[in-house]
Order: C-alpha cells, then structure tokens, then sequence
C-alpha cells in the first residue's frame, strides 16, 4: 500500500472520529450520560452502534474466514442474528429492559438484574464475571483488525494491536457510551459501503450468483480428506448430521452465537440508551439491514473465496491462508480487490475493530467501577485522582493486549462462540425471567447464574476438546485432553448449560415462592388466631 495515500486517509479518519468523540465528551456530564447516554440517544445512531458492536472484525475476519471451511451452512447464523439479535432483542427484550431499567434506575446489565431481584450478590458476581471473561472476546476483536493490518500494511502485528488499542482506550476514557456511540455510527456506514462493495466483486470475480454458487457445488471432490471424514459434505451443504463438523457448526458457531446475543450486556445496554419504545421500533429496520449485509456478506464470501483461489491459484482458501482461517478475509481482499479497495476496507476494519471493542471496553469499566467497586462501597482509587470506571478501561485494555499477544491463530470465531455461550447459559434465564415472569425469584436467579457459568466453563476446561486441550487443565488432573467420548468432546457446553440453568432457574424459583407463600400464610393464620 502506498503510505502516502494511507497514511492521510487514516489521518483524517482518526480526525472525525477523533471529533464525534470530542462531541460526545462535550454532552457528558452526569454518570447517566457516562453510562447509558442520557437516554435520549437518536434511534438511527442506536441501531448503528448496536450493529456495528454486534457486528465485529470476529465476524467479518474470524467468522468469514471460518465460513471458508463450513461452507453456505454459516447463513443460518446470520438468519439468528436478524430474527434474535435484531428482532426480539430490540422489539420483545428492548422494550421492557428500556422501561425497567429506568424504573429501577440501572446503568448497567448487572446494576440491572441486581436491583430487580434485590441482590447486591447478583449484581456483583455478575459484573466480576464481566470483567474476567470478556476480555477473551475483547483481545480477538483486537485480533481481528491486527491481521488485516498486518497482511494489508506489512507491518508487525504487535505493532498493530497495540495502536488500536491505544485508540480505543482514548474514546472510552474521554467521552463514555456517547463518545462510543457516535463513533459507532460514523464506523458503521463506512463499515456497510465496504462490505456491500466487497460482496458484489467477490460474485463477478467467480462469475456471478448462479455461476458463482454452481462452481462452489462444483468444488465438492476437492474437499480434503481430513474434512470429509469429519463430516464436510461440500461448501453448499450442512456437514453430515451428527458428525464432528455438524455439531461444532450447528452447537458452537450457530446456536452458541446466535441465542448468546441476547444476553450479551454490551446489546442489552443499548436498549437502556433510546428515550421510548418507537425509537426502537425504528432501530429493527435500521438494524436488520445493516446485520443482513455485514453477517450475510460475510458468510457468502468466505465460501465464495474457495472459487476465487482455486481459479487463480489452484488452492482451496484454507491452503492459501496456510491453515489459519483469520488469514483467509485479508489475504482475499490483498488478492481480489483493486488497491482503492483495499485503503477503503482498512478504515472498515479500523471501524468494526474500534466500535466493537470500544463497546466491550467500555461494559468491562462500567462493571469494574460501578458493578463491583461502587456496590462494595468504592468510589475513588489511587489516591482520589481517578474513578473506578476510567480505571476499569485501563485495566481492560491491558488484559485484552496481553491476550491478543498469547492467543494462538485461528482463535477469533472459537473466542466469540466461547463469550456468547456463557453469557447465554449464565444471563438468559434470570434475564429472561425478570422481563416476562413474575414468579421468578432472586434465589432462582442467584442458582441459575451460578449453575449457567460454572456449567460453561467446566464444559470448556473438561468436555469440549478443542478448548480443553488448549487449556491443558483435564491433561493436569486427570491425564486426558477431555472426560467424556465423542459426541461431547465436539458438543458445545451452550447445549446443556442453558438447558440446566433454566430447569435450576424455574425449579428454585418455583420453591421458594412456595416457602414464602407458605411462611406468609402461616403468619397471617397466627396473628388471626392471636387476635381472635
């Protein structure tokens, strides 16, 4: 890339975001405006911010580059972020986490919960939760911008990692949810004109859509043994039913991701942003069209690179990549696009990287500073010079970046499906429960966030053997890579975590609302006998 085109487009780039975030500092005054904007904010910005958070470097890096293996199976993920992560979470979810969430007067997801079952344990635990697990999520977003510098602009990945996250940590410092959300917006057009036009030159490239998908189909006898005989059936079809292949795309990469987001807090908060309920039933439109282009594009064209490569290299996409599917999206555009492109797709991935974990920075402080410090009694540290929740961006940026620098290639779409998993097994059901049952109860919602986690990450460490493997934990204790036989060591823990803490969920729920009923019967019937 020609350095003095580049580096005054960046330049410029970095100065109107650099702008918005300035704005959004001016309009924060109040810890409301730090946190949840006020709640006043547009309904168009809202909807652009949540895609462009939603819709990360995980899903156009990480998730493309996957779909180059899986194959057209993937789109049924984008169908569920449309229908779950756009629809419901902001037509049936938002709604009422906009209204209870005001009424309680939360901030935050954890302040959210906490306060409607009346537990300072809730609101604690959930926010170190937060804060320990989300920077795994963090550092591959971060990941996923670093290698597309790193391929794009030759330059060291370290290097790279370590600038956006330098950027990144100056926005949420300065100007909170608002400085976010601006930024979010103005990265989210750019970020919807790249990949519209990225989508459209990748079909001419292979001959257009019907063309395009026939010699897909076609590739079918190319696929490597070591794929077939894990189930890969061809890039237009689902693996074979109940093969390795089959549950890792359909338990991890679909169910995993797609029913996770609707408990993800850095989501959920941006229902806790808009002043009513027809902003956000203005933010559907605006929202689905923005997830349809970027999560579909990107599924479309990482199968579609496989006939690109072939045609020009006489290579599958994964074997260009050397193995690494982070590598496929970037090398692809390095290869495909015209160099016009390519500095247009580098401010793309600036934005997807910047907003997404801008937003992810940003809940990890909040739940630093306001979930576990401000709820324990804390509210200055260092010696009075810094609030808890600036303080939490710093230390979030720092977990991230070493993370970004230990984890292996490959990562970014195991990562995400990891943070979705848990947060769905750990989040839902009390979330759930407290937006639409009334006999949901604090200690049901105390058991099934404990039993959602620990059942997560115990399937992690000890069942699911591409992670624990990598963990080494099982290897340790027990001297096996995982516990249990196939089809567990491919099933993902979302499969039986969410299961389990719903059942623990209603169950305890159902218990103690017996109890108390019981306890309150058995008082009023003492007190009528005493007066009587």
């Amino acid at each position: 890339m020609n350095l003095t085109i580049l580096i005054p487009l960046v330049l410029g780039y970095i100065g109107i975001m650099s702008g918005l975030a300035y704005y959004g500092y001016k309009k924060t005054v109040t810890q409301e405006d730090y946190l949840v904007g006020g709640r006043d904010t547009n309904s168009v910005v809202m909807a652009l911010s949540y895609g462009a958070t939603f819709i990360s470097t995980s899903s156009m890096v990480g998730f493309g580059g996957v779909a180059s293996v899986y194959g057209m199976g993937l789109l049924w993920l984008a169908f569920l972020n449309i229908v779950l992560g756009i629809f419901v979470a902001f037509a049936v979810f938002g709604k009422r986490i906009r209204r209870m969430s005001l009424h309680l007067n939360a901030s935050t997801f954890p302040t959210f919960l906490g306060k409607y079952y009346k537990s300072r344990f809730i609101t604690v635990f959930s926010g170190t939760m937060i804060f320990i697990f989300m920077p795994a999520y963090t550092s591959i977003v971060l990941i996923g911008g670093g290698r597309f510098l790193q391929e794009s602009l030759s330059i060291n990945f370290n290097i790279a990692l370590f600038l956006l996250a330098v950027i990144v940590s100056l926005y949420v410092i300065s100007g909170g949810i608002k400085a976010v959300m601006y930024t979010d917006a103005f990265g989210a057009v750019i970020m919807l004109v790249g990949m519209a036009i990225f989508l459209v030159v990748t079909y001419q490239a292979v001959g257009g859509l019907l063309d395009g998908h026939k010699a897909l189909s076609a590739l079918k006898s190319m696929v490597p043994e070591e794929l077939a005989a894990e189930g890969h059936a061809g890039w237009m079809s689902m693996p074979e039913f109940g093969s390795p292949m089959w549950w890792t795309l359909v338990s991890t990469m679909i169910l995993g991701v797609g029913i996770g987001v609707l408990a993800q807090p850095q989501l959920a908060m941006r229902s806790m942003t808009v002043e009513n309920d027809k902003a956000l039933n203005r933010s559907v439109i605006v929202g689905g069209v923005f997830i349809f282009f970027m999560a579909g594009a990107a599924y479309m064209i990482g199968p579609l690179s496989n006939v690109y490569f072939m045609e020009t290299t006489g290579q599958l996409a994964i074997t260009v990549a050397e193995g690494n599917t982070d590598l496929v999206i970037p090398r692809l555009i390095t290869s495909l696009m015209p160099e016009w492109f390519v500095y247009l797709f580098t401010l793309t991935l600036l934005s997807a990287t910047i907003s997404t974990v801008s937003s992810l920075i940003h809940v990890q402080s909040s739940a630093f500073g306001e979930d576990i410090l401000k709820t324990l009694g804390v509210k200055t540290v260092l010696w009075n010079k810094i609030s808890p929740a600036r303080l939490g961006v710093i230390i979030g940026v720092i977990l991230a970046v070493i993370l970004g620098y230990t984890l292996p290639g490959g990562i970014i779409a195991q990562a995400t499906a990891f943070w979705f998993g848990i947060c769905a097994a750990g989040f839902l059901p009390a979330l759930t429960g407290a937006l639409f049952w009334k006999g949901a109860s604090k200690e049901g919602a105390v058991a099934s966030i404990i039993t959602g986690f620990t059942a997560s990450v115990f399937g992690f460490l000890f069942l699911k053997v591409s992670q624990s493997s990598a963990f080494g934990l099982s290897q340790a204790l027990f001297g096996k890579d995982y516990l249990l036989p196939y089809p567990w060591t491919h099933v993902d823990p979302l499969i039986y975590s969410l299961p389990l803490s719903t059942i623990v969920f209603i169950g305890v729920s159902i218990i103690t609302r017996s109890k108390k009923q019981n306890k309150n019967s058995e008082w009023e019937r003492e007190n009528v006998d005493a007066i009587q």
